[in-house]
C-alpha cells in the first residue's frame, strides 16, 4: 500500500549505515530507512539451514559451514557484513529464521503478540533495528492513524474486569505489567505500509524521556510454507 501523508511526516530516508545510526529522532520523525537493493540468493540459505523450531537463531559458524552456489555465497557475505557492521557499532544483532511467532489464542479479546500493532519499550535510551532478507516483511502505521487500545472505553472496561482479579496492584501498573499499554487499534481507512526486503529500518522505542513518539509496527502474517530471514537488534 502506498505511503500516507501521515507516514511521510514520520519517516526519514538515509543513504548509508552511518547516517542511519548517527541521525537522531526529533520532531515527528520516529522511523528511519536505509533503502538497499541486495544481491544474492537468500532463499538458498533459508532452505539449507535446518529449522525445527518456530524460530531459529543462526550462528556465524553455521553460515560459514554452508555449501552454497555463487549467488548463495553473495547472500551469505551480505549477512556477514551486516552482522559485522552492527557489532562494530556496538549493537548485538541477531539473525533469525522464522516459521512463525507465538500467537495468543484466537478467542483472546486483547492480543498482545507481535502480530498486533504495538510499540517496543525499554528502560534506557535505545532503538529497534530490523532488516528482512527473505519472506514477509514488517509493517508500520502512523501514530495519527492508531489509538492506544487501553484508551478505548469498551476495551478499558474489559481490562478493568480482569484487573479486579489482581490484588495489591494499581490499574496502570497492571496494564504495563501485561503489556496492554503497548498495543494499538487502527482507525478506519488507516494506511499501513509494508517494508521492502533489504531495507534496514530504525524504529523509535518507548523509553523514559524519549523525545519522540514510539513507532507503531507489527510482524507480518507469514506466507504459507515460507519462512522469513530477519536481522533484529
Amino acid at each position: 500500500m502506498k505511503n500516507s501523508v501521515h507516514l511521510e511526516r514520520q519517516i526519514q530516508q538515509v543513504a548509508s549505515f552511518e547516517e542511519l545510526v548517527s541521525n537522531k529522532f526529533a520532531g515527528t520523525i520516529n522511523a528511519m530507512c536505509w533503502d538497499r537493493i541486495l544481491e544474492g540468493d537468500f532463499a538458498e540459505i533459508v532452505n539449507k539451514i535446518e529449522c525445527n523450531d518456530t524460530i531459529k537463531i543462526i550462528q556465524v559458524e553455521e553460515l560459514l559451514d554452508l555449501e552454497l552456489s555463487e549467488k548463495g555465497i553473495v547472500a551469505r557475505q551480505v549477512l556477514l557484513n551486516d552482522l559485522k557492521m552492527f557489532e562494530e557499532y556496538g549493537a548485538a544483532p541477531v539473525l533469525n529464521i522464522i516459521q512463525n511467532y507465538e500467537r495468543d489464542k484466537e478467542d483472546t479479546f486483547f492480543t498482545t503478540d507481535v502480530y498486533s500493532f504495538h510499540v517496543d519499550r525499554a528502560t534506557v535510551p535505545t532503538d529497534t533495528y530490523l532488516c528482512t532478507y527473505y519472506g514477509a516483511t514488517s509493517e508500520i502505521v502512523s501514530n495519527e492513524q492508531a489509538k492506544q487500545k487501553i484508551l478505548i472505553p469498551e476495551i478499558r472496561s474489559e481490562l478493568k474486569s480482569l484487573y479486579q482479579e489482581e490484588e495489591g496492584q494499581e490499574f496502570e501498573g497492571f496494564l504495563s505489567e501485561y503489556f496492554f499499554d503497548l498495543h494499538y487499534k487502527l482507525i478506519d481507512d488507516a494506511c499501513v505500509m509494508q517494508f521492502d526486503v533489504g531495507q534496514i529500518w530504525k524504529l523509535a522505542i518507548d523509553y523514559p524521556e524519549c523525545p519522540v513518539l514510539p513507532c507503531i509496527h507489527r510482524a507480518p502474517k507469514e506466507k504459507s510454507g515460507e519462512k522469513r530471514l530477519l536481522l533484529i537488534c
